[in-house]
């Protein structure tokens, strides 16, 4: 089910019920009010307290409307154009973030979107190397998938022996530590995708997938999980487009596995 279609028609329908009932419905309330106190042989009649607040009194419908639109409102606006939580459900941005990561992807670095459609509206940046980026799984837009900017619009990405190519170049990388307690089996590198230093896994025992070079075509990005080894990424499936772009993952705010909420990894994202 598709939150935002949900909130955009939440916000359309309490926006309406309002409107309705600034421009036509109390009008009609206090129209009737006046009539009741001038009485049916025109002289005037006073109305007690309770007689007054039940020719005055909202609808149902009226009163949640006035209640819920501007908070709805101001969830939708936040949520499409400022910032939106996502929690990780896989472990392919291992070690940078975990399964049960709460997190939250900046959606106005790549530029102003419209709300459902993802259309841009408004031009403020582009993807940079090494950039985490949450975008729409190309072959099923209504999954977000979370993966690392490996690939830009010309570059050329091959990827063999565990080793990342871009433009015939290998991307620097050194040994951090060979068996973490973290992720036995596993050897954790540092790598560097331009001004990017963050940190890969790689198992030595796994071939994983290799990949002759491609060249990442005009308004499309290569993306890659941190997890090497175990990631569903465009190794398998190819590029993202610029449109299933929904935003930059900046920050963990909170780790939550089953039990009690946890808020001492709160951290930026490399």
């Amino acid at each position: 089910m598709d939150f935002s279609l949900l909130l955009v028609v939440a916000v359309a329908v309490t926006g309406l019920v309002w409107l309705l009932d600034v421009v036509w419905w109390r009008r009609r309330r206090r129209a009737r009010l006046v009539a009741a106190e001038a009485g049916e042989a025109g002289e005037a009649v006073t109305l007690d307290d309770t007689a007054r607040r039940k020719l005055t009194r909202e609808p149902w419908p009226v009163d949640y409307a006035r209640s819920f639109f501007p908070v709805l409102l101001v969830v939708l606006l936040l949520r499409s154009f400022i910032v939106e939580p996502f929690q990780i459900p896989s472990g392919s941005m291992r070690p940078t973030l975990e399964v049960g990561d709460f997190i939250l992807v900046n959606k106005f670095t790549y530029g102003l979107r419209l709300p459902v459609a993802n259309t841009k509206v408004l031009d403020l940046g582009e993807p940079e190397r090494g950039d985490v980026m949450v975008f729409r799984f190309p072959e099923d837009p209504s999954v977000d998938f979370i993966k690392r900017v490996v690939g830009l619009p010309g570059d050329r990405i091959r990827y063999e022996g565990k080793q990342l190519y871009v433009n015939g170049k290998p991307v620097p990388k050194e040994v951090a530590d060979r068996n973490p307690e973290t992720a036995p089996g596993e050897v954790r590198f540092k790598e560097w995708l331009g001004e990017h230093e963050h940190a890969i896994y790689n198992n030595p025992r796994d071939p994983g997938p290799q990949m002759r070079e491609v060249v990442v075509p005009p308004g499309h990005y290569f993306m890659m999980g941190d997890n090497r080894d175990h990631s569903n990424d465009s190794r398998y499936w190819g590029f993202v487009p610029e449109e299933n772009i929904v935003g930059k993952a900046f920050a963990v705010w909170m780790h939550w596995d089953g039990g009690l909420p946890s808020f001492s990894s709160v951290r930026l994202i490399p």
